[in-house]
Order: C-alpha cells, then sequence, then structure tokens
C-alpha cells in the first residue's frame, strides 16, 4: 500500500515522503496513529502543492538572504562601547551588542546567534565579523568600534 507520511518515521522515510509499505503494517499502525496517510490522487496532489510551496518559499528566502548579504558587504556598522581610556574598553563588544546597533542603524533584524565574532573585541579599532544568513550565505560586516 502506498502512503504518504505526515512526520518523520525512522527507517522508513520523512515528513511527506511517498512510500511502500505493507498492507497490515499501513492499517493497523501507521494510519490509526496518524502517522501517516493513504495515497489517494487527492493526497498526492496536496502534497505536490506542498512541495511546490515549500520550494517557492525557500526561493524567495534565498534571494532575501543574498539582498541582505549584498548590504552587509558594503556596510560599516558604527558600535559605541564604554571605555577606560587608551583604546581599551570595560569588558567587551558582543554579538548581541552588535546585532541592536545593526537593528537601530539599518533596520536590518539578524538574531545575535548569526553573527560570528572570531576574537572578543576588548579595544577600540575597526574588525570584520560574519554573519550567518542561511542557506548557507555568509557576508562579512564591518564593525567599527567608537569609545563613548
Amino acid at each position: 500500500m502506498k502512503v504518504i507520511l505526515t512526520q518523520d518515521v525512522k527507517g522508513k522515510g520523512k515528513k511527506g515522503q511517498m512510500i511502500e509499505v505493507s498492507d497490515g503494517y499501513a492499517r493497523n499502525y501507521m494510519l490509526p496513529r496518524k502517522i501517516a496517510v493513504e495515497a489517494t490522487a487527492d493526497a498526492v496532489n496536496t502534497m505536490r502543492m506542498n512541495d511546490k510551496a515549500a520550494a517557492e518559499k525557500a526561493a524567495k528566502e534565498r534571494a532575501e538572504a543574498l539582498e541582505i548579504s549584498k548590504k552587509l558587504r558594503e556596510m560599516t556598522l558604527t558600535v559605541t562601547a564604554k571605555g577606560g581610556g587608551a583604546g581599551r574598553l570595560f569588558g567587551s563588544v558582543t554579538n548581541q551588542e552588535i546585532a541592536d546597533a545593526l537593528k537601530a542603524s539599518s533596520g536590518i533584524a539578524l538574531d545575535k546567534r548569526k553573527i560570528v565574532i572570531s576574537d572578543t573585541i576588548k579595544s577600540v579599532g575597526t574588525y570584520t565579523v560574519q554573519c550567518k544568513l542561511g542557506y548557507e550565505i555568509t557576508a562579512p560586516l564591518t564593525v567599527k568600534i567608537v569609545e563613548a
């Protein structure tokens, strides 16, 4: 019997896949537990439409990520931090502070976990941090640290 999985099943397949299983397994286990639905013509069409919609959504998100990466490459972000003089800062500049400054200056909302700082920023100067935008797209962002 052909069924369409409604959730991931270990050893069988992923959600949305159409697989062939024995009749008893489908009727007695998968269908009552709503792990799968029978692969009728209507269910197959629904599955294809969902796949198409997911592909379009992924393409749109990837295009948005590419657009944001272009903006980040050209941008120099200025972050002010409390300093003790001689170019040293009290504490360090975190990725949360960079995310907040990015949101305030350009309106680009980026999660702090997507900003990767290679070394800790503990002094005034210009640094380059990597921004992970998803879909294997990363963009360098130039951050200028200014003492307040």
